[in-house]
């Protein structure tokens, strides 16, 4: 199940979750630029690497996806959900609209 958060219920969703990860979809550049803190990178324009992660994801995880704007993370939430993993939670917004902690290298 794909969920479309704002940004409030996305963090008060992942504050509550102790069974959470958060996937950054974005480039290489732009995740260097500055990430939310935790994130784990997993490049959705890089499609055979990506496809491939998925694979290595534990279904039985809940998943907090972002990118820029919300629309690649939309489009990696559904790949989640076609791949078998049901909780998908997409920020959107995206990071551009993010008001919390940034993490850079």
């Amino acid at each position: 199940m794909n969920i479309d958060s704002n940004q409030q219920d996305w963090k008060t969703q992942l504050s509550k979750d102790n069974n959470a990860v958060i996937i950054d979809v974005r480039t290489d550049e732009e995740f260097n630029e500055g990430h939310i803190p935790g994130a784990i990178q997993m490049n959705i324009q890089n499609t055979s690497e990506f496809y491939e992660k998925i694979k290595d994801l534990d279904a039985s995880t809940s998943y907090y996806i972002y990118c820029h704007s919300g629309g690649r993370s939309a489009m990696a939430a559904a790949l989640f959900n076609s791949s078998g993993i049901r909780q998908t939670y997409n920020l959107l917004g995206g990071i551009s609209e993010w008001e919390g902690e940034i993490q850079t290298p």
